[in-house]
């Protein structure tokens, strides 16, 4: 079972230009996007947050469902669901404005057991910022490690939603002991003012940067550098593009047998060859259509 922990909420995308374009909802969140992406590649998988009970709620499970993601860990409560709204680039990169004040996710509890056969969780984006919530999945982060679960770190930088920006990477920095795989953008490498060397001397065993369509790259511990091209697409959005990549790695790693930290530094040149770009792959197909839609194993095919 993969966890993945964090927030679930409504991407109000436009269907034109211009600020007065009519907005359609869209089931989002980093973290409800990589578990839904890791349910359609068929890993058992389980989804942790918190969430309204109101109709946007509800739809959000129900799409969880649908991809065979188990929501039994799910808290609810009588808050209104958070609301992101998408701007969309001429190149097709999105940007967000968040409506989160007093919404549901933010009041998630840390739970006092992860689900039964558990053997990695996944965390990032706004549930890691928001109080009081943050603190309670950086809890459960801790915890999770200290377990030996395996555990990997998008951060996902949302710097509209972050007050001070110098807490945040102290706060990024003391997350990484406890974090055996960090996957990030080069945009948010680049807000984090770290270098890949330098996190992985505080923990990880390995790092995956991502460079929009020119691929992604992995750092080892143990010295390799890795980059591995993107695969050319007509790209409509990238919505969700980053968290096909987490979902991807984590479902690649469970296939290679490699959910742990040990088995992460065991991993050669062709492995990593092959799941960086099976990551790829997936994420072209989920840029080449509208909104999070991330694909089948029937559209990629194993690893």
């Amino acid at each position: 079972m993969i966890v993945v922990a964090g927030e679930a909420l409504i991407d109000l995308v436009p269907q034109g230009r211009g600020a007065l374009a009519g907005l359609k909802p869209a089931l989002g969140g980093g973290p409800y996007n990589t578990a839904v992406a890791l349910g359609r590649l068929g890993s058992p998988t389980a989804f942790c947050s918190r969430t309204s009970r109101d109709a946007f709620g509800e739809a959000l499970l129900d799409g969880l469902r649908e991809a065979g993601v188990d929501v039994s860990a799910v808290q609810r409560g009588a808050e209104p669901t958070t609301l992101a709204v998408a701007t969309i680039d001429i190149d097709g990169s999105a940007a967000y404005s968040f409506y989160v004040d007093g919404t549901a996710d933010r009041l998630f509890a840390a739970p006092a057991e992860l689900p039964a056969g558990t053997r990695a969780v996944s965390f990032g984006t706004c549930s890691l910022v928001l109080e009081p919530g943050a603190t309670a999945y950086e809890e459960l982060l801790r915890a999770a490690a200290a377990q030996g679960v395996f555990t990997a770190l998008d951060p996902n930088i949302r710097a509209g939603l972050i007050p001070d920006a110098d807490a945040y990477r102290a706060r990024f920095k003391s997350w990484l002991p406890s974090v055996s795989l960090l996957k990030l953008s080069e945009e948010d490498a680049l807000w984090l003012g770290g270098t890949p060397s330098e996190w992985l001397a505080a923990g990880p065993s390995a790092v995956v940067v991502t460079h929009g369509g020119d691929g992604l790259t992995v750092f080892t511990r143990g010295g390799a550098v890795l980059p591995v091209p993107g695969e050319q697409v007509d790209v409509v959005d990238t919505i969700g593009a980053g968290d096909t990549v987490n979902a991807a790695l984590l479902h690649g790693l469970a296939r290679l047998d490699a959910l742990s930290p040990q088995a992460l530094d065991a991993l050669g040149t062709e492995d990593w060859t092959r799941l960086l770009r099976f990551a790829a792959r997936a994420a072209a197909i989920t840029c080449s259509r509208a909104g999070a839609q991330p694909p089948y194993t029937s559209e990629l095919g194993e690893l």
